[in-house]
């Protein structure tokens, strides 16, 4: 059965099943593609397989998880966009690949806004300053110090240029007047393994990657990149009440489709999506990786997309960031 025809039987309520006949006149049911724009281990790659299960369930068809990482998303970004709108390709887009890259990159294949159809916000997640315990600082008020006192000598790795992970040390460099030095890696796993081995400095690391390392200690960390406390750990204080106001970085994921992805398509996508982001062993999961449910419908996320390039592309102008 089709994805299209899917599509009308769940919007008519039959979740179940679809008569023996209609499947003998159809040929079988392909795979859907979510593709993930980092590697495995990343905050994208543990929501994307959270929600795995129950939404094959609910469409009743395979649902193949692709990680696609490098060039801070845009390889699977441009895979995405490049597909054929027919609901068989969808993408766990971030924060990165739809609101950041567009102001980072001066040469970029595709447009946020122009080149995809938005399914729904899934959840957000803030991110977490972390260093290696080596680093001689142990509150935020020391760090800032250190940075301060050694311009251009501390190091920040991050999962790949436009990410929270990335701009949030922009973001933190631009606010408190410190200059730091970014080293992009290919995914959240390989810029871990550099700070857990001292190669970096310091991180703002996605939180869902980096509560087991600051829980087992082998991380220290000095603060949380949102407004308010993570409920994910609330014993750790944000960055903006341990002495900078204002600061906020928090990182977002959701499903976008290719342009012109068809409507009911789009509103069957969405309704699994919100049915298995509603069972408690996938809110649980999520939780306890640091990740907040937290779901738009497709116009109200194409609205959030909006103010967020807008809020990213000061942040990128003001920090002068750049990324090829």
């Amino acid at each position: 059965m089709g994805l299209r025809s899917l599509a009308i039987a769940l919007l008519t309520g039959a979740f179940a099943a679809v008569s023996v006949s209609a499947h003998a006149q159809q040929s079988p049911p392909r795979p859907i593609r979510m593709l993930i724009p980092f590697t495995a281990g990343s905050a994208a790659d543990i929501i994307a397989r959270a929600m795995e299960p129950a939404m094959r369930d609910r469409l009743g068809q395979a649902l193949v998880m692709d990680n696609r990482g490098g060039a801070g998303g845009n390889i699977a970004a441009e895979l995405t966009a490049k597909s054929p709108a027919d609901g068989y390709t969808l993408m766990m887009g971030t924060i990165g690949t739809q609101a950041i890259n567009v102001s980072l990159y001066s040469k970029l294949s595709y447009h946020p806004q122009r080149d995809f159809t938005p399914i729904t916000l899934v959840g957000d997640s803030p991110n977490v300053l972390v260093v290696n315990p080596v680093v001689p600082v142990k509150s935020l008020k020391d760090f800032i110090a250190l940075a301060k006192s050694k311009p251009g000598v501390l190091n920040y790795g991050s999962s790949g240029a436009g990410t929270t992970v990335h701009l949030a040390g922009e973001l933190f460099s631009v606010m408190t007047s410190t200059k730091m030095v970014h080293v992009p890696f290919k995914g959240a796993a390989e810029s871990l393994t550099a700070l857990l081995s001292g190669e970096t400095d310091l991180q703002f690391a996605s939180l869902s990657s980096a509560i087991p390392l600051i829980k087992s200690g082998r991380l220290r960390a000095l603060g949380v990149t949102s407004l308010k406390r993570s409920p994910s750990i609330p014993e750790l204080a944000t960055i903006a009440e341990l002495g900078l106001p204002g600061y906020d970085a928090v990182a977002w994921y959701g499903i976008v489709g290719p342009a012109k992805l068809p409507a009911d398509i789009v509103a069957t996508i969405y309704k699994v999506a919100l049915a298995s982001l509603g069972q408690q062993d996938v809110k649980t999961r999520l939780f306890n990786s640091g990740v907040e449910v937290r779901t738009l419908g497709p116009e109200e996320f194409a609205k959030y997309t909006e103010s967020e390039i807008a809020k990213w592309a000061k942040v990128v102008k003001a920090s002068g960031a750049r990324a090829g």
